[in-house]
């Protein structure tokens, strides 16, 4: 059967998303974070694109994109085989990293591309990672904020406001905003089952029962919770729900 024909942006920029092969982590530490962020910059040039937002979460990657010179698969190609090439060989590993290509979607109006761009800078707060958005250290979130490194800023900047310091302002509280905004992601289907979850929560725990966690001492609670939601992806919900852990010490651990 015949793969279904990526859909091409008028505008040239596109929402990607790109997830580890079997839900596998692919930034293990922050050198991996780095190193691909590396990669994003190093190719910016060579490809001539230009990046508007992203994220880095533990097994899958956000990019808010628009491409110059060369078309989007041959972009990704280079920083894809890029990053694999470098990781494998760190970690003694060989094969695909990426599960099946990457997916993406076109992004063809400012209204869309400022929601799209809200919803890649909340991922982590929506994953439980962080309560603040700015807390968290792989997104392009404070590029806008701080300190610009890989980021094309002014084109959301100068759509906002034309005063860089109003616009600044108006960045901050859109992306602060409550919302239901529905972007691409992965598919419910690929998302951890609850019985996968407590398949993980006691390999990772060494323990018989989930609900063993609720015995641990504080430290030791802390510390792996932390490790099941940033490695292993495991939501606060499913968390709070599967342990039976408060949210509220889930989301803070």
């Amino acid at each position: 059967m015949s793969r279904k024909a990526r859909e091409k942006s008028k505008s040239g920029i596109y929402h990607i998303m790109m997830r580890g092969i079997n839900r596998q982590c692919i930034f293990e530490d922050e050198e991996d974070c780095t190193k691909f962020l590396r990669v994003l910059e190093q190719y910016k040039d060579k490809c001539g694109y230009e990046i508007y937002a992203y994220c880095l979460m533990g097994n899958h990657v956000h990019l808010l994109l628009k491409v110059g010179e060369e078309p989007l698969e041959q972009v990704m190609r280079r920083i894809c085989g890029s990053y694999v090439y470098w990781y494998n060989l760190k970690y003694d590993r060989i094969g695909s990293l990426f599960q099946d290509r990457f997916k993406s979607e076109p992004v063809e109006d400012e209204a869309y591309l400022l929601t799209v761009l809200r919803y890649i800078h909340q991922n982590p707060l929506t994953a439980g990672l962080v309560k603040d958005i700015e807390k968290y250290k792989w997104s392009s979130y404070s590029e806008y904020v701080e300190k610009v490194k890989l980021v094309n800023i002014d084109y959301v900047l100068e759509m906002l406001n034309e005063d860089r310091g109003k616009a600044i302002k108006i960045f901050i509280k859109y992306n602060h905003e409550l919302n239901n905004d529905v972007c691409l992601d992965m598919s419910e289907k690929n998302r951890i089952t609850d019985e996968e979850a407590r398949t993980i929560i006691k390999k990772v725990c060494n323990i018989r029962n989930v609900t063993e966690m609720q015995t641990f001492d504080i430290l030791t609670r802390d510390k792996y919770l932390k490790e099941l939601k940033e490695k292993y992806c495991l939501s606060v919900r499913q968390l709070e729900r599967l342990t039976g852990i408060n949210r509220g010490v889930v989301l803070k651990a």
